[in-house]
């Protein structure tokens, strides 16, 4: 059968459960919609079975249609796979390459990297989006994100970058009025400036340096919804909190913040680059070695 069924029908039919409609289709695929109508009628006739039930108001995939719509896109998501692929060699960095990061992140590092990156790629245009929530990437259409942390399970592709420390800071201000803690048994005592996106903002997991760990609960006295804006209440003496070292390094080396505890260490988090598709373009492929080498060289 599959050397009677013209497989470029296989797109046809993709795109028309994709758009949802006849008339959404065509316009998509810059044909009528008799014609799309025409390429189903074949597809089904073709293979024996109907696909799509139809009717004034709605369409409807049928089992065999559900089933074979999955198999569809496996296919072509393989065929562009290996289209980029074979034409990866001679890819040239072109267009625009949109890319997502945290908004403290993509504004300590990579807005600082990215601007290197543009003037090694003068005929790149870049649009960075910096969003504190997990961004779908396919239906955003972004090319690539650079993600903290713990990933989550996906489909995507991703590369580490490398890591980051966390670290318990106060400001002088704070502390000048009770003291630095000298245990982690006084932590509890501490204002706490919890960060809400966090699953459990108010736990953390201490490593002594004998390789015991331990759990301390802290008591909340502000909260906030992203990094950047706990970094700016503990700079002005709102509490103390956990900030990763990218955001903390120079406030610490000139004096505006004070680490805690420093015997005891906190987890590792990662730096991650992740992008749709397993071939990434050029443009992604470059800005994730030139984001790399930036990385290195800040020590």
């Amino acid at each position: 059968m599959a050397g009677e069924v013209n497989l470029n029908r296989l797109a046809v039919f993709v795109a028309l459960v994709r758009a949802g409609s006849f008339t959404a289709a065509a316009e998509t695929l810059g044909m009528t919609k008799a014609m799309v109508s025409q390429h189903l009628a074949r597809l089904e006739q073709e293979l024996g079975v109907t696909l799509v039930l139809r009717s004034t108001r709605r369409m409807t995939l049928t089992e065999a249609g559900s089933t074979f719509h999955a198999a569809c896109v496996r296919i072509l998501a393989e065929a562009e796979a290996a289209i980029e692929q074979v034409g990866s060699n001679q890819e040239k960095p072109t267009g625009t390459l949109r890319l997502t990061a945290t908004s403290d992140y993509g504004t300590s590092v990579v807005a600082p990297a990215l601007a290197g990156f543009m003037r090694s790629q003068p005929q790149l245009q870049t649009d960075l989006v910096l969003s504190d929530h997990v961004s779908d990437l396919i239906a955003e259409r972004f090319d690539l994100a650079i993600r903290m942390g713990w990933l989550r399970d996906s489909n995507l592709r991703s590369t580490r970058l490398g890591s980051f420390r966390q670290l318990l800071v106060a400001s002088p201000a704070y502390l000048a009025g009770r003291g630095e803690p000298r245990s982690l048994a006084d932590l509890p005592s501490l204002e706490w400036v919890a960060l809400a996106l966090l699953s459990s903002p108010l736990r953390w997991t201490f490593t002594a340096p004998d390789g015991s760990r331990r759990t301390v609960r802290m008591k909340q006295a502000a909260q906030a919804n992203n990094v950047t804006a706990v970094h700016a209440l503990v700079r002005h003496g709102a509490g103390a909190s956990v900030l990763p070292d990218y955001l903390v390094t120079d406030d610490i080396r000139e004096g505006r913040l004070v680490p805690l505890l420093a015997q005891y260490a906190l987890p590792e988090g990662g730096i991650h680059a992740v992008y749709p598709g397993r071939q990434p373009p050029a443009k992604v492929r470059l800005f994730i070695e030139h984001l790399r080498g930036w990385l290195a060289a800040q020590g």
